[in-house]
């Protein structure tokens, strides 16, 4: 049996150990702390460097080529002409853009899908789209009739344009980025002469 003379050596002994690992764990922390602390100014200074811009899509312009209403047979026949840019304002990075796909309506009924394969898009740079549409004969029902002749009179021909593209970039040692270009807007065109009346038609923040 130990004596009572030997239990103050071995407290000192635990609690010396018991400092010691506490002392680890504080150094572990704050290494840990430091070096989120500098990852964070690492990111920060980067992205003050390359100054990262978000890639977008935009209608620049259209023309309404042609439209034809039969009224006997309350068909409605179109041909349009949407350019759609694809801009990349990064000094320093390339963006692939996929998955663009649109949808032209008249009157709520879809006329025709705007798809175009994956493409990129070189730095501070665009890439524009011609997109030409000629529908089949649309059926127009009493209401949607009256609003297309409605539109002849007030010389304006409105169509709506939904859709968007995934859009991919990286941005120096920061890694890879991801977004989504979303647009949804409305066109309008004069119904006398059938050019296309400017707006704003774009994914950009604004």
């Amino acid at each position: 049996m130990p004596s009572n003379s030997k239990l103050p050596s071995l407290r000192s002994a635990r609690d010396g150990r018991r400092n010691a690992l506490v002392w680890c764990g504080v150094i572990i922390c704050t290494l840990l702390t430091l070096a989120v602390i500098i990852a964070g100014i690492v990111i920060f200074v980067g992205y003050l460097v390359m100054h990262p811009r978000v890639p977008y899509v935009s209608v620049i312009n259209a023309q309404l080529d042609r439209i034809q209403i039969d009224h006997f047979n309350g068909f409605l026949e179109i041909q349009v002409t949407i350019i759609i840019r694809a801009r990349n304002g990064n000094r320093l990075a390339h963006a692939t853009f996929l998955h663009s796909n649109y949808t032209l309506s008249f009157e709520r009924e879809d006329i025709a899908q705007l798809v175009a394969p994956a493409f990129e898009v070189n730095k501070n740079s665009s890439v524009d789209f011609n997109y030409e549409v000629q529908s089949s004969p649309i059926p127009l029902g009493p209401e949607q009739a009256d609003q297309v002749e409605a539109g002849f009179n007030k010389d304006l021909i409105t169509f709506g344009l939904k859709g968007g593209a995934r859009v991919r970039w990286k941005v120096g040692r920061l890694g890879p980025l991801e977004f989504s270009c979303h647009l949804d807007c409305r066109l309008h065109f004069h119904a006398s002469n059938l050019s296309y009346v400017p707006s704003s038609c774009t994914s950009k923040a604004k």
